[in-house]
């Protein structure tokens, strides 16, 4: 190679960059003040571009936490629905076994029949333990209005004024939120 081959061809990428600022120069009328402008914009296309690049990190990580936070919610609370409807088969159920009066509890032709359905209402709550259904206790608490709905007012002397005295319907929770509301007679002064 002759001494004009390596003036053409540079061997790397600063004497590249070094052909290119002095062809620039020789191009320029001013090539001092058009080299610190064309690098202050180019700075600040780096600034630019680096902070859209963190907005779009932080967004992404913001919709894989909400998602993640929606797919937890949706397995915990998937069957909302289905035991809101199997609620009122075991208040039936229930009703049911309340309605049998003792002496028919005491015959011996009945009594299979109705250990039967005492297993089946007990099989039924264990099995809406399994899956984070509770049933919760309203008798003797103040009435919430966020897990109870007050259907009457009854007349009551020992309870103060507020307080839940009979449960119509019982309320249950699942996991954390509320299922179904206890439906409540709640105490008021008497007259």
């Amino acid at each position: 190679m002759t001494e004009d081959n390596k003036t053409q061809e540079p061997k790397d990428e600063n004497e590249t960059l070094a052909a290119d600022i002095a062809e620039g120069e020789a191009m320029a009328g001013d090539p001092e003040g058009d080299l610190i402008a064309r690098v202050a914009a180019l700075e600040n296309e780096l600034a630019t571009a680096k902070q859209e690049t963190l907005y779009a990190l932080a967004d992404t990580q913001n919709v894989r936490r909400r998602m993640e936070k929606e797919l937890a919610d949706a397995r915990a609370y998937a069957a909302t629905a289905f035991a809101r409807d199997i609620l009122s088969v075991a208040d039936n159920l229930t009703r049911a076994l309340d309605a049998i009066p003792a002496d028919l509890r005491e015959d011996d032709r009945l009594k299979g029949l109705i250990a039967g359905l005492e297993a089946t209402g007990k099989e039924l709550e264990s099995v809406f333990r399994k899956h984070g259904v509770e049933k919760f206790n309203a008798v003797g608490e103040p009435l919430d209005p966020n897990k109870h709905q007050a259907m009457i007012e009854i007349p009551h002397a020992e309870a103060a004024p507020g307080t839940i005295v009979q449960e119509m319907q019982a309320g249950y929770l699942i996991k954390d939120r509320l299922l179904r509301p206890a439906l409540v007679g709640v105490a008021k002064a008497p007259d």
